[in-house]
């Protein structure tokens, strides 16, 4: 379990800063919120997070298991079979991840739904960077995801402006 102690004499949001401790990370909301839907096998959290890897999908499982959120069943078969599903402690964050899963999409621009065909703003005078120039597959490692990500981001941003 995460240790984390508020001193005595401690702050109002130190509670907040603890439950960020549990639930912060890359990659342990986007796991909280696809095992809303029911349990998981690994491979399966895995397609449903292109861009992360395996070494960090299986830290962030295990810690989440370890702070009691998620249950890991470990079934005695050949191939070996492994579930995760959300705890008592884990179900209890379902209205939180859904609120910031709204929270999102309604104050993140690159995430927001797109605009209609009729509705997008004109394009700007910048000329636009070549199919491929300075942009990796995401998910080949974090300077991939990097890039992909400010590209993602610049595009919205243009979109919005």
């Amino acid at each position: 379990m995460t240790s984390f102690n508020c001193p005595p004499n401690r702050s109002p949001g130190c509670p907040v800063e603890g439950a960020l401790m549990v639930i912060g990370g890359k990659w342990k909301g986007v796991v909280l919120f696809h095992l809303l839907d029911g349990t998981k096998r690994f491979n399966e959290l895995g397609r449903l997070m292109p861009g992360v890897t395996q070494r960090m999908l299986t830290r962030q499982l295990r810690e989440l298991e370890q702070d009691g959120v998620i249950h890991r069943e470990v079934y005695a078969e050949v191939p070996p079979r492994v579930e995760y599903s959300l705890t008592e402690k884990g179900e209890s964050l379902r209205a939180i991840i859904i609120a910031l899963k709204d929270w999102g999409e309604e104050n993140v621009p690159y995430y927001a739904p797109k605009p209609d065909a009729k509705t997008k703003p004109a394009k700007s005078a910048k000329s636009p960077q070549p199919a491929g120039a300075g942009y990796e597959t995401p998910g080949k490692g974090s300077k991939a995801r990097t890039k992909a990500t400010a590209r993602m981001h610049d595009q919205a941003m243009e979109s919005v402006s």
